[in-house]
């Protein structure tokens, strides 16, 4: 019960790394607090929280509209009064397409949600970790850190680079206040993620067939899972990390150094 008494909030909570991260949580003692779209998904992962023993909240919230987000921290600000553990997870991959083919909405959409979700998530969870300080944790991705080769990923990939060096600046401004902030980066991991993704005529966009497409070495090919990212969590948000801050961590069984 390493995160006994502590209060955690999940971006994304109704699936994939979100679910598992919120479960794992729990597991590990945290009140968890559910931040997403979909109420349906998210009040099924509460009730698998509660029917184990475990303590869970939902709130439906937009992570890129200001109001909706505002609504849901005022209702965390007075119930619980602070947060110790924040996992930035909620974002989509978005449209995939030749740059020349790529929308400015589409682009626009990518980077309204990625990386202006995880202001919106910063912004008005710092003032609540600001006391007792905590830990700060941002789902990016292999890709735009460390691979660049899903063909058409440009606005996704650069909102997974910016996620890094937004993390990075707060791991400076928010070490005064003894929060710690830190990046995951996850390479193929089984969840729902694909299900936001639209792709169109990506082979325009292929990556030329004289470079290596990787596998997953450690796993022989498999993806790694959601469960897997959430042990992760679970450790960030503990006090064994307690003097890891502005890391990017990538969790991808060795695939991104092939790619």
């Amino acid at each position: 019960m390493e995160l006994d008494g502590k209060i955690a909030l999940v971006t994304g909570g109704g699936s994939g790394l979100g679910a598992a991260a919120a479960r794992a949580m729990a597991q590990a003692g945290a009140h968890v607090v559910l931040i997403g779209r979909t109420t349906a998904q998210m009040d099924d992962v509460a009730a698998s929280i509660r029917d184990a023993g475990g303590k869970a909240l939902t709130l439906k919230a937009d992570i890129s509209d200001e109001a909706q987000m505002k609504a849901a921290f005022a209702r965390i600000g007075s119930e619980y009064g602070r947060l110790d553990i924040v996992f930035a997870n909620a974002g989509i991959n978005g449209v995939w397409a030749p740059i020349d083919e790529l929308t400015y909405d589409e682009w626009n959409e990518t980077q309204r949600i990625n990386l202006g979700g995880t202001f919106l998530t910063a912004h008005l969870s710092v003032p609540l970790m600001k006391q007792n300080g905590g830990s700060f944790i941002i789902t990016s991705s292999i890709n735009g850190t460390r691979t660049f080769t899903l063909p058409g990923a440009s606005a996704y990939s650069t909102s997974k680079a910016g996620q890094v060096a937004f993390g990075q600046m707060l791991a400076i401004e928010l070490a005064q206040y003894r929060i710690r902030v830190n990046i995951i980066c996850p390479g193929a991991i089984k969840t729902e993620i694909g299900d936001n993704t639209t792709q169109r005529n990506n082979e325009r966009a292929l990556v030329p067939a004289i470079f290596p497409r990787g596998k997953v070495p450690l796993t022989n090919g498999k993806p790694g899972t959601a469960e897997q990212v959430a042990d992760l969590v679970v450790f960030l948000g503990s006090d064994r990390s307690s003097h890891i801050s502005g890391t990017p961590i990538w969790i991808d069984g060795a695939q991104s150094l092939l790619i």
